[in-house]
């Protein structure tokens, strides 16, 4: 079938998993999500244990993870957040940055991101070490409207400030219709696009 599935998502999801992302199932996801971050538990659990040898039981981890849920909730981007993923204002480790085969990777499909009653499902998203980082919106191709009209609800979600806890820990924002740029297309509705975090109309860049 010709659809944003078979043209789109899957391909994109071969290709994570050839990069060496292993998939996990939305209902494994769902089993051991927090709510509140999406972070995959057991997963970030067993690599801040990794990582960080003198953490050695689960009461400093759920403190670590209550210390995230504050930080992302900061009316700053994300800053905070992205400072304690360099390691910058905290010893622990939740990225290994100097060996990079020390992390984990993961993507799933229709990551359920959720605030009260609003909630929204991006069609690809990748976590490294348990934490969800970055997503992808693929669009069926040969339809011209279709990264405008995703672009379009992506800024009123950045305006929700529901969903601010899950944009500030997401620090990639990718588009695609899996297809070739067009020359001279000014309008940027052709091929893959990514951006960052930003609470108002977003500048995309082509990948």
């Amino acid at each position: 079938m010709f659809n944003e599935d078979s043209r789109v998502k899957i391909p994109a999801l071969v290709h994570l998993t050839r990069l060496g992302y292993k998939y996990i199932s939305r209902s494994d996801v769902k089993a051991q999500a927090d709510p509140d971050t999406n972070i995959l538990k057991d997963v970030f659990s067993e690599q801040i244990r990794r990582l960080n040898p003198t953490i050695d039981n689960e009461s400093s981890i759920e403190r670590l993870l209550q210390d995230i849920k504050l930080e992302l909730d900061y009316d700053d981007l994300g800053r905070e957040f992205f400072k304690r993923l360099k390691g910058i204002n905290s010893e622990i480790k939740l990225i290994d940055f100097d060996n990079f085969n020390n992390n984990v990777f993961h993507v799933t499909t229709e990551l359920t991101c959720k605030n009260g009653e609003d909630e929204f499902r991006p069609d690809v998203v990748i976590f490294v070490n348990g934490i969800p980082l970055g997503f992808v919106e693929v669009k069926k191709p040969n339809n011209r409207e279709g990264i405008k009209a995703e672009r379009d609800r992506m800024n009123k979600r950045l305006a929700n400030r529901k969903f601010r806890r899950f944009f500030n820990e997401f620090q990639l924002y990718m588009f695609s219709n899996n297809m070739e740029y067009e020359d001279g297309d000014v309008n940027h509705l052709i091929g893959a696009y990514y951006t960052t975090g930003s609470y108002t109309n977003k500048l995309v860049q082509c990948n």
